[in-house]
């Protein structure tokens, strides 16, 4: 069935249509399951330990999961992924993953959140996310080119088995598949303590679900084709530059998983907002400033592109492939939004006290 949808549509066409496919899923699931690392890293701040967190958790865990009990199974191989074949960047992980969470602590959401916000009619994540955008894009090949680089280029990391989390703690496939049930098992147990609603847990699983189902059929479409086809999943600030600036600078968009993947979230998030009647308009107010928004999409925009991808792409598809970059950003993504939240929340009691 895939060699007849390849020669039909191309190589191209049928990425397209598997990034729509799974940016639906994710898009859809990420809604209703509330799925927000900006959100969790708030919770935890505050010393709580409860629904938010518990979201997060089940659809990392269940990434995780269905990606490494994949590679147990012979179904994928990620060794020629990005995040694991080619040269990364420690420096990157660890300062762009602080500008990140700094970032969407500030923008109230990360990149794929303020994607979902936008589908739902938030205004002010629509704005964020056009800036943070254009960041990345000069971040990328524009005018921040220059300092992203030399921030990569402090501490690189080879690419290959140095870069492979797994290989470096000598764990198997097996292994990280048994752990991350058992913690799949631990936060299903936790979503019954912190009352989270069934269907927002499944919801949260289908979230890691999306995850590696964009690894699974993107190597598949790779193992079919005659041509070299990168294996990916889901990530949202590289296919976000291609597509805003497909559609700017040309008339025909290339072909892509990421050209898929953009609008399929929009369209999934879009749709389950109005089948639960969550969607409305929500603009900037006096409690919403866009300067504190603006800023927090520039960190955002510039840190992505620095770490090697946002929370979901470096977080989640970088994550349950156990690339060492990914796992390093993640926890300094954690770290920038907590600190950020925290000198935020004392500023604003300053202000009040003063008042």
């Amino acid at each position: 069935m895939l060699d007849a949808l390849i020669e039909r549509f191309g190589d191209g066409g049928v990425l397209m249509m598997v990034g729509a496919l799974v940016g639906v899923i994710f898009g859809a699931s990420a809604q209703h399951s509330r799925f927000c690392l900006r959100a969790a890293t708030v919770e935890l701040t505050e010393g709580a330990f409860g629904p938010r967190i518990t979201v997060w958790f089940i659809a990392f865990s269940s990434a995780v999961l269905f990606v490494q009990a994949s590679i147990s199974l012979g179904f994928l191989d990620v060794s020629q992924a990005r995040q694991i074949a080619a040269t990364g960047s420690m420096s990157g992980a660890i300062i762009g993953g602080l500008m990140f969470g700094a970032g969407m602590i500030l923008a109230r959401g990360c990149a794929s959140r303020l994607l979902i916000l936008a589908a739902t009619g938030n205004l002010r994540a629509m704005v964020s996310g056009l800036v943070l955008t254009l960041v990345a894009q000069a971040s990328l090949r524009g005018v921040l080119t220059p300092a992203r680089e030399t921030l990569a280029g402090l501490w690189l990391v080879p690419g290959g088995d140095a870069r492979s989390l797994l290989d470096q703690l000598g764990m198997s496939s097996v292994v990280a598949t048994v752990i991350a049930a058992a913690a799949l098992l631990l936060a299903f147990v936790m979503a019954r303590r912190t009352l989270v609603q069934t269907s927002h847990s499944l919801a949260a699983a289908i979230v890691g679900f999306a995850v590696g189902l964009g690894w699974l059929l993107t190597y598949a479409i790779a193992q079919t084709s005659f041509e070299v086809v990168p294996i990916s999943s889901i990530t949202f600030t590289g296919p976000s530059t291609d597509t805003l600036m497909g559609l700017v600078n040309s008339t025909e968009l290339p072909l892509s998983f990421g050209i898929g993947l953009v609008p399929g979230v929009f369209v999934g998030a879009m749709a389950m907002a109005i089948i639960t009647r969550e969607a409305r308009i929500e603009r900037f107010g006096p409690d919403t400033p866009m300067e504190r928004y603006l800023v927090g999409a520039f960190l955002m925009g510039f840190g992505s592109m620095l770490a090697g991808g946002c929370a979901v792409g470096a977080g989640m598809s970088g994550g349950s492939i156990f690339a060492i970059t990914a796992w390093v950003a993640l926890f300094f993504m954690w770290v920038g939004a907590m600190a950020t939240h925290f000198l935020v929340g004392r500023s604003s009691r300053g202000r009040v006290a003063v008042a």
